[in-house]
């Protein structure tokens, strides 16, 4: 092969993994062609319009991948990995109060940062480790069985570790080099064929399905590969369709009649998958696991901090007026009632308002007729058609709807000890756990939008305010 750049590498990447979670679970294929034939539908439906949030080249290769490591030393290791392709971790993502269920994890996402970067490849990770030090969900004896098994193993192999600094640093790679790096990259993530302790296994289940699934096995895996589609509730209906059982609701944002905000993902429930288990007596046989799952998503707009201020707030009253309603009455129903309440229906007003970011694009036929001087407001360059917002896709996640989904494809709800205190962990901390800044995803969309607008000043020879 020959020498490929940063994101040719990230593409290639994603590609190959793609490939390989289609022979582990065949149901993903179906998810991949079921969502390319949603999108080709909704471009030739709504032309121009459906590039809104990207084009569709970029938005039919998308993936978001997830996977799980179990201490920070793994966390360390798989940040050098994608940190090769140009994935660097943003965000700070607490899923352990963020659901009813026993979900012991803290996640970041690695991704590019860069606009241009994102437009040629956005594939991104959601990398969740465990927390294995939270005492409401590990006792001291079962901390120190976790430390001394996740001590024990390697995940990732030195070679791949050398190859991926090697690149970070700016070292570029032969094309060798290259295509080694990434045969190790895709192998760290296959699914493993090693006998999985059943006592061991069990005993960490009972606490939480996603604690066996990272701490229970020796290697770690892809726990899901998500493709992007644009129309995400006729994906769900095409879905069952086809005889696919999904999970009952799509998480996020509702449906409603206004633009589209942040991001909406639905799965399809987690399939038995036949793995062999180790028993105490030494003997093995064939059992089965359900941990792996098919996820999409249709991804909106992203918010500005009072965007996400009234977006909680429209939650939290969603929620309340869910607490009251009608047997029969789903969050889907009530959320839609209360977002038509609450939100503006056009980006326009999202943009007067200061509640999405957007990147800004002059309209020479409106600024033909205009006289500007001096200064100006970009709020008034806005209602005159002369600054046109065009909206900066929500590139992140919502730690609702990520536990929402681990939780509806869990069999048990796991344990939890709700009169300890739980070990606390913020955007600093994972940075030191990970070796690399993690970034504000608000701080990333801000200098976008920042961006734009001095560029939009400059080229009008004016002062902008806001």
């Amino acid at each position: 092969m020959t020498a490929l750049e940063t994101w040719e590498l990230r593409a290639e990447f994603a590609r190959r993994l793609s490939a390989m979670y289609g022979r582990e679970v065949p149901a993903y294929n179906t998810l991949v062609e079921v969502s390319t034939e949603v999108n080709e539908a909704y471009a030739a439906k709504h032309g121009a319009d459906a590039e809104r949030l990207g084009s569709i080249a970029r938005v039919t290769a998308e993936r978001h991948g997830a996977i799980r490591v179990g201490s920070p030393k793994e966390m360390a290791q798989v940040a050098r990995i994608f940190a090769a392709f140009g994935m660097y971790p943003v965000g700070l993502y607490d899923l352990r109060d963020a659901s009813s269920s026993s979900v012991p994890v803290v996640s970041t996402a690695f991704r590019p940062i860069d606009g241009a970067e994102l437009a040629k490849n956005p594939f991104r990770v959601f990398t969740s480790m465990l927390a294995a030090a939270d005492p409401r969900f590990f006792d001291q004896e079962l901390r120190a069985e976790l430390d001394a098994f996740i001590g024990a193993r390697q995940l990732f192999g030195e070679e791949l570790l050398t190859l991926a600094d090697k690149v970070a640093a700016g070292g570029g790679l032969a094309a060798d080099d290259a295509a080694r790096l990434l045969e190790l990259a895709t192998a760290a993530f296959e699914l493993s064929g090693d006998p999985v302790d059943y006592e061991w296994y069990k005993k960490l289940e009972a606490v939480s399905a996603v604690a066996s699934d990272i701490g229970g096995v020796s290697t770690t895996h892809i726990n899901h590969l998500t493709p992007r589609v644009l129309d995400i509730d006729e994906l769900y209906k095409r879905m069952e369709a086809r005889g696919i059982s999904m999970i009952d609701e799509i998480q996020g944002p509702p449906r409603w009649d206004g633009p589209d905000l942040l991001l909406r993902q639905t799965s399809f429930r987690a399939l038995g998958e036949n793995r062999v288990f180790r028993y105490a007596d030494g003997s093995t046989s064939e059992g089965e696991l359900r941990v792996r799952f098919g996820e999409v998503e249709a991804r909106g707009m992203a918010l500005t901090v009072a965007g996400r201020d009234l977006y909680d707030r429209m939650v939290a009253e969603s929620d309340a007026r869910l607490a009251v309603a009608p047997a029969g009455t789903t969050r889907v129903e009530v959320a839609a009632g209360v977002w038509a309440e609450n939100l503006p229906r056009t980006e326009k007003e999202l943009a007067l308002q200061g509640l999405a970011f957007f990147t800004y694009r002059l309209d020479d036929a409106a600024l033909a007729g205009a006289s500007l001087a001096g200064t100006a407001s970009l709020s008034d360059l806005v209602e005159a058609g002369i600054a046109v917002p065009e909206p900066i896709v929500y590139e992140d996640f919502l730690p609702r709807s990520a536990a929402g989904i681990f939780q509806s494809n869990l069999t048990e709800e796991g344990s939890k000890d709700e009169a300890q205190v739980g070990t606390s962990y913020d955007i600093h901390r994972m940075s030191e756990i990970v070796g690399f800044e993690v970034h504000d995803p608000n701080d990333l969309y801000q200098r976008q939008q920042d961006a734009s607008i001095a560029a939009l000043a400059h080229r009008l020879n004016i002062t902008l305010s806001h």
